[in-house]
């Protein structure tokens, strides 16, 4: 079972877990809502293929992807002990997604016996909020050129080039930035005109 966390459970006690329904395993297909935005919490859920995206609604009515996690990512590690264990956001599997899922009771009685698993947890979910924070960051209460920007920045240092290849889809990259595809491709008209950048279906050049 490829994941860090369960690096620190021998393969015999991950069986017994399997065995006893403390573990459990469960698919979701593309575009199915793994959990509703104000779900109970009641597992911690690692993510063993596929992907899911966080998603909120804005006033507009505009559906945002907020974050995006993969293979060996967490979810609710935050939550399932919280006062408030409730889902924030609807949670959607973007590719067929495989998760396993470690009862509450059980989660608990690892940390109880095994000091590296917790340190191991301790240390994901400490990652996975600063990263979430940081794009909540990004997202929330910027306008659609400052999202455009902030992507393009980004790509420009991981490509060390002005000459940007995107490799997805408009409505991948409107997702992506948490826009309409209709106002994306809008803004990216007005930052042409204004000379701002060139742009075709595969690649958008900043200009200096």
């Amino acid at each position: 079972m490829q994941s860090t966390l369960m690096h620190s459970l021998s393969r015999d006690e991950i069986a017994r877990c399997l065995s006893d329904g403390s573990f459990f395993a469960a698919s979701y297909g593309k575009n199915s809502v793994v959990h509703f935005d104000g779900e109970i919490c009641s597992n911690l859920e690692i993510i063993l293929s596929g992907k899911v995206v966080v998603q909120r609604i804005d006033e507009s009515g505009n559906l945002m992807v907020i974050a995006e996690f993969i293979s060996d990512d967490i979810l609710g590690g935050n939550l399932l002990f919280s006062k408030n264990p409730h889902y924030p956001m609807t949670i959607t599997a973007m590719l067929p997604t495989t998760i396993l899922k470690i009862k509450k009771d059980r989660l608990f009685a690892l940390f109880s016996d095994n000091q590296a698993f917790l340190k191991s947890f301790l240390s994901l979910i400490s990652d996975h909020a600063t990263i979430l924070g940081d794009r909540i960051k990004h997202y929330v209460n910027r306008t659609i050129r400052e999202s455009i920007t902030s992507f393009l920045e980004y790509e420009r240092k991981q490509q060390n080039s002005n000459r940007i290849k995107i490799s997805m889809s408009k409505k991948a990259l409107a997702e992506k930035i948490g826009v309409q595809r209709t106002s994306l491709s809008r803004e990216l008209a007005k930052m042409r005109n204004q000379g701002l950048i060139t742009f075709d279906a595969d690649f958008i050049e900043i200009i200096e």
